[in-house]
């Protein structure tokens, strides 16, 4: 159940407990802000899975404990990332003293936890307890410096209640890049969302400048590190976490174009993002391609919303943390 990070805790080392669904989207986002949390806060992070624990309606009302395993430290912060987790999480809520945080709009009322990370698009406001994020947190970290190497990577996922999903017009899309740029190597990584009609027709494409990856193929770094060697990437919209993490990692991003369905959140929060710059649209595919993006500054939310967290006092410092904090952050 419990899992703690490798490294050896102190006295003076601040604590947090992720509560964890264990799906991927909300793990991501915990291990994001963790990451960041250990960086810029010197704390240790603890995994706890929260599927495995039957927290009945009266203990997460009345904010009374569950059990828990005696070997875990007593927590600064508690951080929760889906529905899964809330009772857990507000069962904690007055464990020792302990802050709760939660990741994304919860169906509770906010005032029964400490702080609340929210997408800017779920229309929430503002407040003291509230940070509105563009998008979703991620583990990735904005590159230093984009390779110069003719290298692009396209991300391709399927259909979802946010845009109508057309093979034919990805696929003529894909087409056109490779066809205009046809001194560039491409890999294309497909999704568990991705009809498999498509899957094959885009197999049938791979050959000496065109790689073909499948999701099995792929491992928990793969993406950072693929991002790492390209210079554009190219994401369908229909996936907010892989435009996020696109938009983070630095890297010139674009959009396939595909048509939104009205009344979307993530449809508002890619145009969010468009409007932002730190995407473009399919049209300024001559930008993207050549390296030109329209924001200075990457998206990097993870990183923020620590700062946030440690600006509201929700988390201490560790002494040997005050002075990376001051100087960025950056590991």
């Amino acid at each position: 159940m419990v899992k703690p990070d490798p490294r050896t805790q102190d006295a003076s080392t601040p604590v947090v407990w992720l509560l964890t669904d264990n799906k991927p989207g909300h793990r991501n986002q915990l291990k994001g802000l963790g990451n960041r949390l250990r960086v810029l806060a010197g704390a240790s992070t603890y995994w706890i899975d929260a599927t495995g624990m039957k927290i009945p309606f009266w203990r997460a009302l009345l904010g009374s404990s569950p059990r828990m395993e005696p070997s875990l430290p007593r927590p600064d912060l508690v951080i929760a990332a889906g529905s899964g987790t809330h009772r857990l999480l507000l069962s904690l809520r007055k464990f020792r003293g302990t802050r709760t945080l939660v990741i994304m709009k919860p169906a509770f009322p906010l005032s029964l936890v400490s702080g609340a990370l929210i997408p800017a698009h779920d229309r929430v406001q503002p407040g003291p307890r509230v940070l509105l994020t563009e998008g979703v947190l991620n583990t990735i970290t904005p590159l230093a410096r984009i390779t110069e190497k003719r290298e692009a990577l396209l991300l391709i996922g399927g259909p979802s209640p946010h845009f109508d999903w057309d093979d034919d017009v990805v696929l003529g899309q894909i087409s056109h890049l490779i066809g205009h740029y046809p001194d560039w190597r491409w890999t294309i990584s497909t999704s568990r969302r991705t009809p498999e009609p498509m899957q094959e027709r885009l197999d049938d494409m791979a050959g000496l400048r065109i790689t073909v990856v499948h999701p099995e193929q792929t491992h928990e770094d793969w993406l950072s590190h693929q991002l790492s060697a390209s210079r554009a990437v190219w994401v369908t919209p229909d996936s907010m976490s892989m435009v996020c993490e696109a938009a983070t990692s630095g890297v010139p991003t674009g959009l396939f174009e595909l048509p939104a369905r009205s009344g979307s959140r993530v449809v508002d929060g890619v145009e969010r993002l468009l409007r932002e710059g730190y995407v473009a649209r399919w049209t300024d595919h001559a930008s993207v391609m050549a390296g030109r993006a329209d924001h200075d500054q990457p998206l990097w939310e993870a990183n923020r919303a620590a700062r946030w967290v440690i600006e509201k006092g929700l988390l201490p410092k560790s002494q040997k943390a005050n002075q990376r904090l001051h100087k960025g952050g950056k590991p």
